[in-house]
């Protein structure tokens, strides 16, 4: 069974009553449990992780190459400038999905650079919590591809 971390970085902690026009009613325990469950039900084991510390982030991501197969991360405001997460990311081998669950690209200015998605195997944006569905699925995937003949995904590259 593929072991994913999926990270939620700074305020995620705060899913349900902050800015639920931008980021929804769901909590983030909601969230979490949402995603064990579809994890279960697609042969992941989906491990659930929040800080709105940085080094923890960083941390987590580091130990994740010994422990866990793929990262799912929504590095939240550190998505535009934060260049420790990114070489974190870089650093691993355990490819990377980055999650948003606003489209960052149609808001402010700032928000529509990502230091991050360069060293990401992708980014998925703008669906609210279908954001990390989608991600987890596409996990799923890559294991499902790498387990048929011939199917070897590489799923690191970027």
């Amino acid at each position: 069974m593929a072991k994913v971390l999926v990270l939620h970085g700074p305020n995620l902690n705060r899913l349900g009553t902050r800015e639920p026009d931008v980021y929804g009613r769901i909590t983030l325990e909601e969230l979490d449990d949402r995603l064990k469950r579809l994890g279960r039900e697609w042969g992941l084991e989906v491990t659930c992780f929040q800080s709105n510390v940085e080094g923890e982030l960083i941390d987590r991501i580091h130990a994740a190459e010994d422990e866990f197969d793929y990262i799912i991360l929504n590095p939240g405001a550190y998505t535009h400038y934060s260049y420790a997460i990114r070489d974190a990311i870089a650093s691993v081998r355990v490819p990377v999905m980055e999650v948003h669950l606003s489209n960052v690209h149609a808001r402010e200015p700032f928000r529509r650079v990502s230091v991050t998605a360069p060293v990401c195997r992708g980014q998925i944006g703008g669906f609210g919590i279908l954001s990390y569905e989608m991600a987890l699925y596409a996990v799923q995937r890559w294991v499902k591809q790498s387990s048929e003949p011939g199917g070897e995904v590489d799923a690191k590259s970027h």
